[in-house]
């Protein structure tokens, strides 16, 4: 282990990140062109220094740091300097400075995620910076070099735009939450809960997983984190009660993908909406739970289709948690949640005020045990997990979102989203549904090398306008989105949730994937519910046509389900039949 993998130094650096965020929160006002680029430097030791191995890779990764440090320092103590320059580098220096910045934000996502996000980047600026030479209608007129790299680093209009401003304010803050509740024993909270309701049930095990990943996944915000946590103690149980392993392993693949759709957090992905919408986060939370009730539920049906071919059996009793256990286990999630919603419905506080006080109230679980009460000698431990897990998950997320402002500035400065989304007019016919597909179809292939929250960052930003255009309310448009950019954990060819379920339980990742798009035939389905009847997301506002649409939608759901999994061929016929007549029936009638 290198000096740089000391626990200490990481622990310190941890808390800084912790304690850098949450006091933007409770400090007030400071310039975005001073906390973003302290964002930007926080992350730059997790992501060249902490995971590196030899000494080649800690040297370069060292350089790397420094080199980034110095830059993002720079550009704090200079914001009231270049907020007169209005994004024109001046200088050579300037210059270097400026593509230093792009490199190494290009250079963090490739170390986190792979090239996919950072090669489209690398495209996006060749495309700013030769575009003037491309014939036809995708050219541009062209931008001096100055303003076009000043524009993306000494401006609010890429790396410091306002998607890097959700990652300081709002993410960070409730990755800071997960990590904290994850230190603790809120995860044995969730499964003991999960147990305790679904256990007895036929199918029982997979039942767990189902309501222990929803749980679990609403904080994680990320699939593959949800299967491999979860997954370790679900995936053993399901197998020694007999479940077939392509079952038990979608099971949980269906389950992880879920929590990312699950309110109250729903990952990164619901606060980087609020950015791009302009729409309150509650009113999203509270759009967004018919659907995400109706994609577990679909779930739960499918399990029960698969109990009655397989004979599956409940959880034993002996191995279910008592009463005692669940209701003191429970208490560390519940407290830090019923603090987190009274805050903000309650007393009106903005979400990440609110996050800030249940990480405070989670701090403190911390240091009591489940079986003996108060123990202070193992907070510091807990304590010190929580720092650098929430250090990790924080320069994880925000690696992915300051690479992607970089797309997103490209697309501002040279009119290239405007472009495009004439293009998806023109190739739908100017048509709703055929556009839905095209958005479909390129969330799918987008999703496949990126992570969600990148995906559905990129999708929106370019068919986003045209989905409107066409008609869409704008957070119907995002959830579609949002949702489509799902699709990649359980379709094949490249899907990270199958992949790693599989894997956990050594069987064949292409029977898993199938089963898991049966499982999760909801994922395909749901978000065409939301724009065939936006009552389905309109809870708040109309909340009896809301609960109508969904219950029609959850009987079509429950006959799909079991004309996909469902015992004997004639009935499985017989129940997608009727489904179909269902779905013809309300388009004529609703």
């Amino acid at each position: 282990m290198s000096e740089f993998s000391r626990p200490v130094l990481w622990v310190a650096l941890g808390v800084l990140t912790c304690v850098f965020h949450l006091g933007l929160i409770f400090y007030g006002l400071v310039p975005n062109l001073v906390s973003r680029p302290l964002h930007m430097a926080l992350l730059l030791p997790w992501v060249f220094l902490f995971p590196v191995q030899g000494r080649l890779a800690l040297a370069s990764g060292a350089v790397i740091t420094l080199i980034g440090l110095a830059c993002c320092f720079w550009i704090a103590w200079s914001h009231q300097m270049l907020r007169n320059q209005y994004g024109f580098l001046e200088g050579r220096a300037q210059i270097w400075i400026a593509v230093a910045l792009l490199l190494i934000a290009i250079e963090g996502a490739r170390r986190m995620i792979g090239w996919p996000l950072p090669l489209v980047a690398i495209t996006a600026l060749a495309y700013g910076l030769l575009g003037q030479y491309l014939p036809g209608e995708f050219g541009h007129s062209g931008t001096p070099l100055p303003s076009f790299l000043g524009t993306l680093t000494i401006a609010e209009g890429g790396l410091w735009g306002s998607l890097t401003g959700v990652s300081v304010s709002v993410v960070a803050i409730f990755v800071i939450f997960g990590a904290v509740l994850n230190a603790g024993e809120a995860g044995q909270g969730f499964m003991n809960v999960a147990s305790a309701a679904a256990g007895r049930l036929k199918g029982g095990a997979a039942k767990v997983s189902v309501l222990s990943s929803a749980l679990f996944g609403s904080i994680s915000g990320s699939a593959s984190a949800n299967v491999a946590s979860t997954g370790a103690i679900t995936l053993p149980a399901m197998t020694k009660l007999g479940y077939p392993k392509r079952l038990a392993a979608a099971v949980e693949a269906v389950a992880s993908s879920g929590g990312q759709i699950m309110p109250p957090l729903m990952g990164a992905g619901a606060f980087v909406m609020v950015e791009l919408t302009g729409v309150p986060y509650t009113q999203i939370m509270v759009a967004a739970i018919l659907p995400a009730v109706l994609y577990f539920f679909a779930v739960w049906m499918g399990i029960n289709a698969y109990a009655g071919r397989y004979d599956l059996r409940g959880v034993p009793e002996d191995e279910r948690p008592g009463a005692r256990d669940v209701l003191i286990t429970s208490a560390f999630f519940l407290v830090p949640f019923t603090v987190l919603l009274s805050a903000m419905f309650a007393l009106g506080y903005t979400p990440q005020y609110a996050a800030c006080l249940a990480v405070l109230v989670g701090v403190l679980a911390l240091a009591f045990d489940g079986k003996q009460g108060l123990n202070l000698r193992q907070w510091p431990s807990r304590l010190a997990d929580a720092a650098i897990s929430a250090g990790k998950q924080v320069a994880m997320i925000g690696s992915i979102i300051i690479c992607a402002s970089i797309i997103i500035g490209v697309l501002g400065i040279t009119g290239l989203g405007v472009k495009l989304t004439s293009v998806i007019l023109s190739g739908s016919g100017g048509m709703l549904w055929p556009a839905l597909l095209l958005t479909a179809l390129a969330c799918l292939l987008l999703g496949m090398e990126v992570p969600t929250t990148a995906a559905y960052v990129i999708c929106v930003s370019v068919v986003g306008p045209a989905l409107i255009e066409l008609g869409l309310a704008p957070l119907q448009a995002h959830l579609f989105v949002f949702w489509f950019a799902l699709l990649s954990t359980i379709t094949p060819p490249v899907c990270g949730a199958v992949f790693i379920a599989a894997g956990m339980i050594g069987e064949n990742w292409l029977r898993v994937a199938l089963t898991a798009m049966a499982l999760g035939v909801g994922l395909y389905l749901i978000p065409l519910g939301m724009i065939a009847n936006d009552q389905l997301i309109r809870l708040g506002e109309a909340p009896l046509p809301a609960l109508w649409a969904a219950l029609r939608m959850a009987l079509g759901l429950s006959l799909i389900s079991y004309g996909l999994i469902g015992k004997g061929a004639a009935m499985r016929r017989c129940a997608l039949v009727v489904a179909g007549m269902g779905v013809n029936f309300v388009a004529i009638w609703f």
